[in-house]
């Protein structure tokens, strides 16, 4: 009897191992090829081309929810893994796997593949992805997929009789890609390649894999097939008149605003010097925090509909607007009404669309750090190593504005507690605890992750980082449930940190899965679980538009330090009443080597003392009508 073209179970797992013990032996995929331990064309399956293909992009950690649309691509792994190759990372959830390879990436910059099977698995990973695609992070998604030959319905496929419905769907939000034949792998991989590592706007990458695909054999495939390298990023801006002309703007100009959003985080020391030559104040988003030490004296902080005092006077005021690597989220700038004194724009971006967002706008297309370099440049030419101003009548009055906000929140920090009806007795406020969270967190080498909602908005506007990577914040899609999930991050990563997911109850109830795979894996940490029983953002948000919250609040009282311990493994703490109890309830977390949960009750209520307020505008609700009147008499 003639030999089966199609080798055995065991002749599979044989060659799979022998090739995972050269690689590994050889001391990796490269040195494997360079060396011809790994021999140039094989005889392999689609899903062991795509392993061999993103270890040689560096990806060699994987969150997965395996199911019957992705068992092949698990044997692959297990092999690979036993060969210490990869590392794979079980999960319960979908978007807790999805949520966990973005942090790892946004905090460490190590890759991640997220795997999942076929239908709601993928589905809900693909909501998920609104997070790295808000962040500009660059995951792989590794997704089941129907039968490329259309035998019948697939169980969990959308059962509607047309091709590629999943394709569709994932191409909305990210590059996809369905790996329709075996052929096709090094395509697969080379469009994963330019979009997780993208230099300057990496998102997510949906690699959909028919599982009829995923196990078939490819001969002779050609190993010089599988991309690797770096992309080269974009240089500064070009334009020599440009820079002239943005000398210029900001020579004649008498109140500079520069807006530091998401890529600008790299940019510190050349903002600070712009800021310095042209006499301006620099606003940032929740993304670069720390991009200028918070108590630099040109640091107005956040601004926006959730902003502070000193960023939206600095922005309501100016006459000119340097917007550096921003998207002009609508938080950010008060739905495009924040700047209505601003007669112009330079707007120094690398998507050309981003770069001429507003009107008057005089757009620089380049890398953020290259292209303020070479703007500094021309200015401090123009001013024959002068700067702009000193003490002028512009810093003076933010300086006062940053005064104002200053003590408008110390107020709210001495406070601290307040009645709470619900409860029926004093408990810390949310700007209170986070205050006191966030500076020992800061004192402690401690990284902050920070979830959606009352939590988030009031974070925002109470941290004071000196640095950027101190504060994670995904104010893109605002996720409920990010932060707790963030924590595996501290598991997965080669570069060791511990952390701390700053969460509401509503947040954490989102994924509290995490609690059993952070003890399974690893991870190092303490939740901070605020607890106020309420959608306390939206509740605010309802009471300041018509008068009335509705369908925000529930009366269910949860034992959460119980339900923590009942995980093996995990420290449960109260966090009291008092910030003395909070402080202890964060050291004997720190002192525990795993994962730790606090349980912290918080004010509810219509106290001003209570919360931080809002500071901006924003088009939503019964407000849009005004907010978009507004901006079109602008006409930015």
């Amino acid at each position: 009897m003639e030999k089966p073209a199609y080798p055995s179970v065991v002749e599979l797992a044989d060659q799979r191992q022998r090739r995972a013990a050269a690689i590994a032996q050889a001391g990796g995929i490269e040195v494997a090829l360079e060396s011809g331990a790994l021999e140039r064309y094989l005889d392999i399956t689609v899903s062991e081309a795509l392993v061999l293909g993103l270890l040689r992009q560096g990806v060699s950690r994987f969150f997965a929810v395996f199911g019957h649309g992705s068992t092949e691509v698990a044997e692959v792994l297990r092999i690979y893994s036993e060969a210490g190759l990869v590392r794979v990372m079980p999960v319960r959830s979908e978007i807790e796997a999805s949520h966990a390879a973005a942090a790892l990436r946004w905090v460490t910059g190590e890759k991640a593949g997220v795997i999942t099977s076929i239908g709601p698995g993928a589905l809900q990973a693909l909501a998920a992805s609104l997070a790295p695609a808000s962040n500009g992070l660059g995951i792989w998604y590794l997704l089941g997929d129907e039968t490329s030959e259309d035998e019948g319905f697939n169980m969990q496929q959308v059962p509607k009789h047309r091709q590629g419905l999943f394709l569709t769907m994932f191409g909305a939000l990210g590059e996809a890609y369905s790996l329709h034949t075996p052929g096709a792998v090094g395509t697969a991989l080379k469009r994963g390649f330019s979009t997780v590592e993208h230099p300057h706007r990496a998102g997510p990458y949906f690699l959909l894999m028919p599982m009829n695909i995923q196990g078939a054999l490819i001969h002779g495939f050609n190993t010089d097939e599988l991309p690797h390298g770096s992309i080269p990023s974009l240089p500064a801006a070009g334009d020599d008149d440009a820079y002239d002309k943005a000398a210029d703007l900001l020579l004649n100009a008498r109140r500079v605003v520069i807006r530091a959003g998401g890529g600008a985080r790299h940019a510190g020391a050349q903002l600070e010097e712009l800021a310095r030559l042209a006499d301006g104040v620099v606003v940032t988003s929740p993304l670069a925090s720390g991009v200028l030490p918070y108590r630099h004296p040109r640091n107005m902080t956040v601004g926006g509909s959730k902003g502070s005092l000193c960023g939206n006077f600095a922005m309501e005021e100016a006459d000119l607007l340097v917007a550096v690597g921003t998207r002009s989220v609508c938080q950010s700038d008060s739905s495009r009404t924040n700047y209505g004194k601003a007669k112009a724009v330079i707007h120094i971006n690398t998507e050309l669309a981003d770069a001429i967002h507003y009107n008057k706008t005089l757009p620089l297309v380049g890398e953020a750090e290259a292209t303020l370099r070479l703007l500094n440049a021309a200015l401090k030419k123009r001013l024959g190593g002068k700067v702009k101003a000193e003490g002028s009548p512009w810093l003076s009055d933010c300086t006062a504005a940053k005064r104002d906000w200053d003590a408008y929140k110390q107020e709210r920090y001495e406070k601290g507690v307040l009645f709470d009806k619900k409860r029926g007795r004093e408990l810390l406020t949310q700007p209170a605890a986070i205050k006191l969270a966030a500076d020992w967190a800061r004192a402690n080498g401690v990284v902050s992750f920070y979830d959606a909602g009352d939590v988030q908005a009031n974070g925002f506007q109470v941290v004071e980082d000196e640095r950027p990577g101190q504060t994670f914040t995904d104010t893109g899609a605002s996720y409920m449930g990010f932060a707790t999930c963030a924590l595996l991050a501290t598991a997965a990563t080669d570069k060791p940190f511990y952390a701390m997911a700053m969460t509401g109850d509503g947040s954490f109830m989102m994924n509290p899965q995490v609690l059993i795979d952070g003890v399974e894996h690893g991870a190092k940490g303490v939740i901070l679980l605020m607890d106020n029983r309420c959608m306390a953002a939206i509740r605010g948000l309802q009471t300041a538009q018509y008068r009335h919250a509705f369908a925000t609040e529930d009366g269910v009282e949860v034992d959460y330090v119980a339900l923590a311990k009942a995980v093996t493994g995990i420290r449960a703490l109260f966090g009291g009443y008092s910030r003395d109890e909070l402080t202890r309830a964060l050291d004997l977390a720190r002192e525990h080597d795993g994962l730790s949960l606090i349980h912290l009750p918080v004010y509810l209520g219509d106290d001003p003392l209570g919360g931080l307020g809002a500071w901006g505008r924003w088009n939503v609700g019964n407000w849009c009508a005004d907010v978009q009147a507004l901006r079109h008499k602008i006409g930015l």
